[in-house]
């Protein structure tokens, strides 16, 4: 289901679509309460009708939320409006790594630091950052990455 722009779930107005994934669809939205931008991930429907999903889905949002590292994402808030589930998450200014590598061969040194950030998210390279709690993805994934202006690679899938 594609949401137009000024739709609104709960306190957020819907801006623009980002992207679109196995889970469901990315969008830009304001935050109306705090006047900021956010990222929402709409959970596809099917997915979201589904119990054990829905239950799996608030389990790692809630554990989601209690990460604090510089290279993930901020989940900010979960909601549900008409069958929809969504996630709030922050909103990273800039490119998607999977559009950065499409767009251009990278030059020698920006494809070595990208290469050094990206292997930091290995989980077995980096257990602190996600197998407390059980939340292994597939790194791997350039659209996973999101590398804003300032180069601090962001991982954004969950």
């Amino acid at each position: 289901m594609s949401l137009a722009a000024g739709s609104k779930l709960g306190p957020y107005e819907i801006l623009a679509p980002l992207g679109a994934g196995g889970m469901g669809e990315v969008y830009r939205a304001r935050d109306t309460r705090l006047h900021r931008t956010v990222a929402i991930k709409l959970v596809r429907h099917e997915l979201a009708r589904r119990s054990d999903f829905r239950e799996r889905f608030q389990r790692e949002a809630r554990a989601i939320s209690a990460l604090n590292h510089p290279h993930i994402c901020s989940l900010y808030d979960i909601g549900e409006q008409d069958g929809l589930d969504y996630l709030v998450m922050e909103y990273v200014e800039g490119e998607s790594l999977a559009e950065m590598l499409k767009r251009d061969r990278l030059p020698l040194d920006q494809a070595l630091r990208l290469a050094i950030a990206v292997r930091r998210f290995d989980p077995t390279n980096s257990p602190s950052i996600c197998e407390p709690w059980a939340l292994v993805q597939k790194w791997q994934s350039p659209s996973a990455f999101g590398v804003p202006f300032t180069w601090l690679l962001r991982c954004s899938a969950f």
